[in-house]
This record gives C-alpha cells, sequence and structure tokens, in this order.
C-alpha cells in the first residue's frame, strides 16, 4: 500500500474542480507526512482535540477541515486554525463557533450539513432547519457558510445512494438561489467517501472525503 500511488491514482480520477480531503482520522502524523511529502495539503479530521495535537506537530500549510460531529465544548481547540468546518447542524454550534472565531480574529468557513441518509444514526439539517441557521447568520458574523454537506446511506444499493446525492445538489441550487445568488464563496457540496465518491463526484460534489482509498484500511487501535 502506498499513499503516493494512491494519492496520484485518485487525483487523476476527479475533475479539476473537485478537492480531495484526505481522510487522515485515528492516523499517525508519520502517515500525513507521507500524504504531505507526496504534494498534498488537505486533510480531514474529526476528533477535535487529536486534530489540535496533529495541528501542533505538522507542517503551518496543512488545509484542515473538521469533518465529524462537533460538540459545542470542542470547538475551542480548533478555531484558531482550522479551514473548514463541514458540520454545522445547529444555531448552538453556530453561537459557540462564532464566539471562539470573534476570540481568535477569525471569519470560520462552514458548510451546512443535511442529514440525507435512510440512516438515523446521521447527524444534519432538513431544509427547512438548514434555512433556519442561514436567518441567524446576522447575529453571527464571523461565520460564514460556504455550502452544503452530507453523507449517504451506507449501502449497496448505488440507485439509492445516486437519490440522496442527487437530493444534496438540489438543496445547494436551492439554498444558493434564495440566499447567496451573488455570494462567491457559496460554492462547495462536499459528498462522497471512499466508497460512493464516484458517484458523487457524476451528481455534483465539489469536495470528496476519501480516507481508506488514500491512507488503506482504518486502524481503529489509534481511537481516542
Amino acid at each position: 500500500m502506498n499513499i503516493k500511488d494512491n494519492l496520484e491514482k485518485i487525483k487523476r480520477e476527479l475533475p479539476a474542480n473537485v478537492k480531495l480531503v484526505a481522510v487522515s482520522k485515528t492516523k499517525p502524523a508519520e502517515m500525513i507526512l507521507e500524504a504531505y511529502d507526496a504534494g498534498h495539503r488537505v486533510f480531514g479530521e474529526n476528533k477535535a482535540q487529536e486534530l489540535s495535537q496533529k495541528h501542533e506537530v505538522l507542517p503551518k500549510d496543512i488545509e484542515w477541515h473538521f469533518i465529524g460531529h462537533l460538540q459545542t465544548n470542542k470547538v475551542k481547540y480548533i478555531a484558531p486554525f482550522v479551514s473548514l468546518i463541514h458540520s454545522v447542524d445547529s444555531i448552538k454550534l453556530m453561537k459557540e463557533i462564532n464566539k471562539h472565531a470573534v476570540k481568535n480574529n477569525r471569519i470560520i468557513d462552514c458548510l451546512l450539513q443535511f442529514h440525507i441518509a435512510e440512516e438515523s444514526t446521521k447527524f444534519g439539517l432538513n431544509l427547512e432547519e438548514a434555512e433556519h441557521l442561514i436567518s441567524a447568520l446576522k447575529d453571527y458574523p464571523n461565520i460564514r457558510f460556504t455550502g452544503v454537506m452530507g453523507m449517504a446511506t451506507n449501502t449497496d444499493d448505488k440507485t439509492q445512494v445516486r437519490r440522496e446525492f442527487r437530493q444534496l445538489h438540489y438543496y445547494f441550487k436551492y439554498l444558493k438561489e434564495k440566499y447567496f445568488k451573488d455570494s462567491g464563496y457559496f460554492k462547495e457540496i462536499s459528498m462522497g467517501m471512499s466508497g460512493d465518491y464516484k458517484i458523487a463526484v457524476e451528481e455534483g460534489s465539489t469536495m470528496v472525503r476519501l480516507g481508506t482509498a488514500v491512507f488503506g484500511a482504518r486502524n481503529y487501535q489509534n481511537k481516542q
């Protein structure tokens, strides 16, 4: 298993407008450095403290994305440096992100996480809830919504996966037209993981989150 070869293969397949987020959760700094040395700069983590520790020891030009469910009491660990938070799904979380963004004199880019899967274990908004969050933005000037994120059902039914990704793309277009028509920064559709990213790209994804496809099978020993 060669991380450099994996990255080159994936990047050859992806259209130029699709960003690859290498999901490095549970992976040691050495493996991330291997990807970094192969020229990759965008990494995704789902635990705030682990992300903070990795940020401390790894090169400072890495673009860190937070891709998991973010607890409000963990925002402080990543607010000083995180490039994009993929998983905003409540006013409570917006309030906390804004508070720490102000403290760090930053505007933090975020995505609205939609619930598109037929699995109750996944987090996310429906359209009405997303509109409620957008209408609250005026109270949180240090947050900028740059698009949407969602996870499809973990199933072998490709038709269902495609339908769910198509739904997310519809939400994006609806919100863009209604709220962000003149905002060039509202442009991201984060969807697609190692098992389904090719379908996601066909359905309009601008950002895929790949762990296994880049780093190989997940190592659960490191789980914190």
